[in-house]
């Protein structure tokens, strides 16, 4: 009973801290995650006040967050669309991680790290949030434009890179045959089971949702939904890939289905409160006490983030012969730190490769370069999104 009155009571605490930074942010004028994250700060157990005692048992609600999210943004696109930047997507993504882990070894040159520390650094930046930036992209309505499509694929195809990074990064000091075999036929495995999977929902979820739909009972119609979404995200977490891309996937296939609106208006209140959720968890987990003991650490990674990843990203879209605005769009879009590089600096930990240092910069480089990604994309004028 103890622990359950504590868990409660810490979720009032996190919606409390979720509806007060998002009412200051909403009075400010800037995006709600930007209060969400503050919020989440203000709770967490490295500052006075209200504090939770299990920041970490929230992590799982906050992987609803993830899931409904991704699974809306998949509702609002189609095959069709996806395909349109599959090319910057597939081969572009990989070159912009390699590149991201060049600049991470010139950068461990420069501040004296080792050469290892430098890999796994410029790893753990090179992944951008989906889920962050599909929200800015949406609340700006820009999600279909042209640039939104190139950032969504990009950070599609990078969350599918952070399996790969999983397994590589933990065997940095000690590659081999063996090691590139065993995640070439895990990857392998996860496409032949995939691809059945997908291909058998796409035939039968639209007549599926369309039966449900006539038949008029709202409380089958948002459970169906709801199901179709967990269940797609579960498979995919079950053959080695996240959680969101499964989420997504699902909503792609959904999508096909003509009640695509009907679904959105349902999923999105109990979206918006997991997203939320999703975002004070990321605030609690930052210690403030690192930005004052070690400023040029978490500077380094900030200024690697923002302005080296913008040239990467900027270079790479113009480079497969999109509009220099287009470019410059994503590559703004694109240089923030996302919510996988914490599965990734947490393996580089384990593994040895970065210290509690670097752990702890990199948590407070990713408040910062969302908090500043958030008001970049707020400033800029926003782009009219075809119908």
């Amino acid at each position: 009973m103890a622990i359950e009155t504590t868990f409660f009571r810490d979720l009032a605490y996190v919606f409390g801290a979720a509806v007060v930074g998002g009412s200051v942010a909403k009075l400010l004028r800037q995006p709600l995650i930007l209060g969400y994250v503050l919020g989440g700060f203000l709770i967490g157990p490295f500052t006075p006040g209200p504090t939770l005692s299990g920041v970490h048992q929230f992590e799982v609600l906050a992987e609803i967050g993830v899931i409904l999210l991704m699974y809306s943004i998949g509702l609002e696109f189609s095959f069709s669309e996806l395909m349109q930047v599959k090319w910057v997507a597939i081969f572009g993504a990989p070159l912009g991680i390699l590149l991201s882990i060049g600049m991470g070894v010139g950068v461990a040159w420069l501040m004296g790290w080792s050469t290892m520390q430098g890999i796994a650094v410029g790893a753990i930046i090179s992944v951008a949030s989906t889920m962050v930036l599909s929200r800015l992209l949406a609340e700006r309505g820009e999600l279909r434009s042209p640039h939104g499509h190139v950032m969504v694929g990009i950070t599609l195809v990078e969350d599918l890179a952070v399996v790969v990074l999983t397994v590589l990064l933990p065997s940095l000091t000690n590659l081999t045959g063996s090691h590139f075999l065993s995640l070439g036929i895990a990857l392998g495995k996860a496409v032949l089971i995939l691809t059945p999977v997908m291909f058998v929902a796409a035939k039968l979820v639209p007549p599926l949702m369309k039966r449900v739909d006539q038949g008029g009972n709202e409380e089958l119609y948002v459970l169906v939904v709801l199901a179709l979404g967990f269940a797609t995200a579960a498979v995919t977490q079950a053959v080695g890939l996240s959680l969101a891309l499964g989420a997504f996937l699902a909503g792609l296939i959904v999508s096909e289905s003509r009640t695509t609106h009907k679904m959105l208006d349902k999923l999105s209140p109990l979206r918006d409160a997991f997203v939320a959720l999703f975002f004070v968890t990321i605030g609690a987990l930052v210690d403030p006490r690192i930005l004052i003991s070690k400023p040029s650490l978490w500077g380094a990674i900030v200024i690697m983030t923002m302005m080296g990843k913008f040239a990467i990203w900027a270079l790479i879209v113009w480079l497969f012969r999109y509009p220099p605005r287009t470019a410059l769009l994503v590559g703004l879009g694109l240089t923030q730190i996302g919510e996988f590089s914490y599965v990734l600096v947490r393996v580089a930990r384990d593994a040895q490769l970065v210290t509690d240092d670097i752990y702890h910069a990199t948590l407070a480089a990713s408040v910062i370069t969302i908090l500043l990604n958030g008001l970049m994309m707020r400033a800029l004028p926003r782009t009219p999104t075809p119908a």
